[in-house]
Order: C-alpha cells, then structure tokens, then sequence
C-alpha cells in the first residue's frame, strides 16, 4: 500500500523556529513507519518538466514522465470517462476568482473553494451556452472541471492559475497557435459569469464568485501500459482528484470512490483508510491519495497545512497501521510527491520525503526516528529518477532484490 499525503514536503519556516510543517506536525505514525523502516528522498520531477502533481504521481506509480506524459488535461478526461480522439485536446478547467479592471488579478484559482454542486451549475449552463460540437464543457469536482477541443490544437502556452495567485493575469492567458479561440471562449464566459444566479448567490453569502474558467495543462490521450502488465499485480485507486483517478484509469487500476472524498481538508480521511483495507483484502496494491496538505500549502495556510498533515498521519495512516497486521506480509509506503511550499504557494521540484515499512524480515534499514525533510536528507538515499521508487517498492516485495543499494 502506498499512503500519499499531496504537498506535504514544505521549505523551514522561521514562523516554525526553523522547521518544516512536515517536522512541526505531531506524527507519530509516520514516524513509526519511519523508525521501523527505511527513510529516504525520492525526486520525482524530471529536469525541465513542470513540478506538477501529475507529473510526480505519475513517477510515483512507475511511469517515465518524459516518456508517458502528454498533459494534465487528458488524463482528467480519463477520470470522467471522456473519450478522446486522436485529434481532440483536453484542458483541466478551472472555475477561477479575477478581479475586475483594466488590471486584473488571479484573486483565487478555487472560487473560494466553490462547493461540486454550484460548479456544476455553472459548467451545465456553460455547456449549454457555448457547448458546440468543437467545445464541449464537462463538470469535475469543485473547482476542478474539464474543457474538450474536438480537433483543438495543444502547442499554445498556458499557466496553471495556482501559479499566479494575487498577480496580474494578462502576462499568463493563453499564448500561441489556438490562443485566440481559447482566449475568446474565456471571455463570453466570464460576460454570462458576471450575472450568474450561482454567483448572486454567493455574493450575497459573503463568499467569492467564480468569474472566468481557467484552461490550462491541455494534452492529448496518452497510451500507458497497465499496471498490471508492468507489475503483474492486480491494484487500485482511492483519490478525490479527477487527476489521480484519471492515471489510474490509465493503469488500469481500479478506481475506489469513498462517500464524502473532496479533495479538501474536510475530506473523509478515516473512510479512505477503512476502503483501502478493505481493497487490499482482494486487491495486491492500494494508492491511496490526500489532496489537503496540497491545498493548504497553495493558500498559505501554515496552521492549516499542519492540521492537515496530522488528520493524515491519525486518520489515515495511523487508521492503516491498525489494520494492516491482520493483513501481512504486507509493504507500506508512506510520502509527499513534491513540497507544496507555504512561502510560495505552489509546487517546488525538490526530491521528497518516503519511508517504507515492510513486515518481512530483514528489509528494513536506513532507519531515522521522524519522518521529515531534514531527517530523510540525512539518511543519504536519493531515488532518482523518481519512476524507479515503484520498481523497488515491487520488485522487493516479489523477492527481486533489495529496496535501496
């Protein structure tokens, strides 16, 4: 089983006396797993690529970046069951928050975190706007929705709006050959956003607005071997991002939805421990993913980044740890993808923390007492490139070889 905690590797705060969110939370079950285990850092960016959360778990599931990624986009379209001709282009679709003026400013790339339902609303009306046989509107989760270019062009340039909170938006709209339909479908969304019934809403509640869409990340289908075929295990899924369950339906992983998974930090931590158990009593592998660390390090949130990393390590990897013995032999991994900085807001491309746990004996070594940047640094075990870490992971456990040498 792997347990990932999104964004949780962060920079030393000096608002922490010098230490990591990661280092300040109490975690004590991470830092069982850590002092029993093997303790290491994993880099799961390639060189020149974008430290996106698609890229990292990409690398984390097994798969060469430079090698099986095509864009954000089409791998969200998978998730939703979206089907992508070898000509079409798929955006992930932000509702975003900009404010109004001649100088814009991405004010907030959520909509205040606008709730699934509110958000599909919007995306229906959209459709149903300017839904044409070219673009079509396709609803997700809160924020995060799916716009389709049937025969669109993918070499335009654009941001992901996580990237350029509280800046001006104008140096970041789309760029290059297909910016000029994008950037004028934008346009007659945000005039039908200004007075949506869903806004006035919100307005009236003190919330934010969502005022534009925000295409970015956009790709065509990628091919990927399966997971099963590449490990010859039979695994699944548990995520509330469109993004992670797309790769796994990619994979061919099995995808396990658990009521009241919102990709946020009132997310049904413990359900997802409990389904991932459950899983991995038919199941040989489980990922289970956490986007809240992630979201909190996007709003700069420091006291919400480490109730976020604690929920995680209580009620997810501690809920884990309880029930796996009934389970053994068993290979428990537990890591972040890539920091998610408080001081800036959005990805970093540093290497990670991971520590794996096994009950075999004799595999684990390296062993620190907690589970952080600083500690896993010092342990000297690098994994790079990061789509290796799975191949050791597995292999170790099948009696392959050795975990690190």
């Amino acid at each position: 089983m792997i347990l990932l905690g999104d964004g949780m590797a962060d920079y030393p705060l000096k608002e922490l006396g010098g230490k990591t969110p990661l280092e300040f939370a109490r975690t004590p079950h991470m830092d069982r797993i850590t002092s029993e285990g093997t303790l290491g850092l994993v880099n799961t960016i390639p060189s020149g690529f974008s430290p996106g959360s698609d890229i990292a778990n990409l690398s984390i599931l097994g798969y060469d970046p430079r090698k099986y990624y095509t864009g954000r986009g089409p791998l969200e379209a998978a998730s939703q069951g979206v089907q992508l001709g070898p000509d079409d282009v798929a955006f992930r679709c932000n509702l975003v928050a900009i404010g109004a003026g001649d100088a814009p400013v991405m004010e907030d790339f959520t909509s205040g975190h606008i709730s699934s339902s509110e958000a599909r609303q919007i995306i229906d009306d959209l459709q149903r706007e300017f839904g044409t046989a070219e673009f079509q509107f396709y609803p997700g989760v809160a924020y995060r929705h799916l716009l389709v270019w049937r025969g669109g062009k993918e070499s335009l340039k654009t941001t992901p709006p996580h990237d350029i909170t509280g800046r001006l938006i104008n140096d970041y709209l789309p760029q290059g050959n297909g910016s000029l339909e994008i950037n004028s479908l934008m346009q007659r969304c945000r005039e039908i956003l200004l007075d949506h019934p869903v806004n006035r809403l919100r307005l009236s509640e003190g919330k934010r607005p969502a005022t534009s869409i925000w295409p970015w990340g956009q790709g065509r289908a990628p091919r990927i071997v399966s997971f099963t075929k590449k490990y010859h295990l039979t695994g699944g899924i548990i995520s509330a991002v469109d993004l992670l369950n797309g790769i796994g339906v990619l994979a061919g992983l099995e995808v396990i939805h658990v009521e009241g998974a919102t990709g946020y930090t009132d997310t049904n931590y413990l359900g997802k421990a409990e389904k991932a158990l459950e899983a991995l009593r038919k199941l040989d592998f489980v990922f289970v993913h956490v986007e809240a660390p992630d979201e909190m390090g996007h709003e700069g949130n420091i006291e919400g980044k480490i109730r976020a990393i604690e929920d995680f390590d209580e009620k997810v990897v501690g809920a884990v740890l309880r029930g796996l013995n009934s389970l053994a032999p068993f290979r428990l991994m537990v890591l972040s993808d890539h920091p998610t900085p408080i001081t800036m807001r959005t990805h970093s491309p540093e290497p990670s923390p991971f520590a794996v746990q096994s009950s075999i004996a004799g595999e684990n070594r390296k062993n620190a007492l907690t589970f952080g940047e600083t500690s896993a640094r010092d342990m000297g075990i690098l994994i790079s490139p990061g789509y290796l870490l799975m191949d050791a992971f597995i292999k170790n456990w099948r009696g392959e070889g050795k975990l690190i040498e």
